[in-house]
């Protein structure tokens, strides 16, 4: 998990730092954020003082008609050890007693000048994604007619050499022999490169390669989301492949099962046309069109047929 530090927001979203520059090494460890509404009524009983808060312009409004002596005592039950940091929505003016307050408890007050809606927004996707479960496999990823295929074997079975040939016939390289995965969501995982050996391949013979040098910016990503799974395994004489495709077979990655097929390698065989059309066929699928379950219903029909005429 990525550590997030107060001054990452700042410096990210370009807000505003009026006071607790002392605080801006704290850490964040939690992409929850907190509209501290009821704790302007005086109950803290529950204040999660280890989140980010966001005063919007409903909890500035309420705390700027309270008395002097209230606002003092709520300004400074907000501004805990432990808080990471108090973000002011919509550029809205803050009150001097929360400024007094944050600045000798070293929380960090920053400004925003949009609206609280998009403030909440962008900094819940930022610090989600930076909290998204983590792993990092073997394996090439490359963004195929747009499904993003990750092609994994054992070491030396070719994966490299069919992203080469794929990128030759103008799909995208992500990332080659480590992808770093993140789960974003329930059911979502994006791979990456490591910085690395970002947009770098290695073909045996002729070492590393520089994929974007070589073939444009058009030939590289920097992430995508990985939607199938191609395993390449050395072709075995007595073992029983599908032929058909009605098999569905799902390789789980963290908390996610992604549709996954087995290509056999062999000599003469042609691996980046095959991956091509696994990527475009599973497109069809997700579109309803199953030529698998296609070709049974036909075989089913004919059998049924013969069986009527036979009778």
């Amino acid at each position: 998990m990525s550590k997030v530090r107060t001054e990452d927001l700042i410096d990210r979203f370009n807000l505003d730092l009026v006071t607790g520059e002392d605080g801006v090494h704290r850490e964040i460890h939690t992409s929850d954020i907190s509209r501290p509404g009821v704790e302007m009524t005086g109950y803290f009983k529950f204040y999660p003082k280890e989140r980010l808060q966001l005063l919007g312009k409903t909890e500035l409004s309420y705390f700027n008609e309270l008395n002097e002596d209230q606002r003092r005592d709520r300004a400074e039950k907000l501004c805990t050890d432990i808080t990471p940091g108090i973000v002011i929505s919509r550029g809205m003016e803050i009150p001097a007693e929360l400024i007094t307050a944050a600045k000798e408890a070293g929380v960090p007050l920053m400004r925003s000048p949009y609206k609280t809606t998009r403030v909440i927004s962008r900094l819940t996707n930022y610090l989600e994604t930076k909290f998204a479960p983590f792993t990092a496999i073997h394996g090439v990823l490359v963004d195929i007619y747009g499904i993003g295929v990750l092609i994994t074997g054992q070491s030396g079975v070719g994966k490299s050499e069919t992203a080469l040939e794929l990128v030759k016939r103008g799909h995208r390289l992500v990332a080659d022999d480590s992808v770093e995965i993140r789960q974003e969501d329930y059911d979502t995982l994006i791979g990456n490169s490591p910085p690395l050996i970002e947009h770098l391949l290695e073909i045996r013979g002729l070492g590393i390669i520089n994929v974007m040098t070589l073939f444009g910016a058009g030939a590289v990503r920097s992430y995508k989301r990985i939607t199938l799974v191609i395993n390449l395994e050395l072709w075995e004489k007595n073992k029983q492949y599908d032929r058909l495709g009605l098999e569905e077979e799902t390789m789980r990655i963290m908390d996610v099962e992604i549709p996954k097929a087995i290509v056999p390698v062999r000599p003469g065989r042609n691996l980046a046309v095959i991956i091509e059309v696994a990527a475009m066929n599973f497109r069809l699928k997700r579109m309803g069109v199953n030529a698998a379950e296609e070709f049974s219903d036909r075989l089913t029909k004919v059998i049924d047929q013969e069986q009527t005429n036979g009778e």
